[in-house]
């Protein structure tokens, strides 16, 4: 279930919020005058959403190279957009 929180919630309840975190894994998304201001979430969720980002990203600049062709952004954000609905 999402969790959203009045940013205050971050001082007042500081314990209650790192157990939501660590142990269910979830993000807690705070909000300040009703908007969205942050997201916490533990470290191992933030590594696992992260932690190929700069590998696939040296894949890309090598790929780069070796090739003249190139895509626009609109190719590029297509071709993802269509890998994420795949996987679903």
């Amino acid at each position: 279930m999402l969790q959203i929180r009045p940013v205050s919630d971050l001082r007042n309840k500081f314990a209650e919020i790192e157990t939501l975190v660590s142990t269910n894994r979830t993000p807690v998304f705070l909000t300040k005058n009703g908007y969205g201001s942050m997201v916490v979430m533990s470290l191992d969720l933030y590594e696992s959403l992260t932690d190929n980002i700069e590998t696939r990203l040296d894949e890309a600049d090598l790929q780069a190279q070796s090739t003249k062709k190139r895509l626009s952004h609109k190719q590029v954000f297509s071709n993802i957009r269509s890998r994420i609905k795949a996987g679903r």
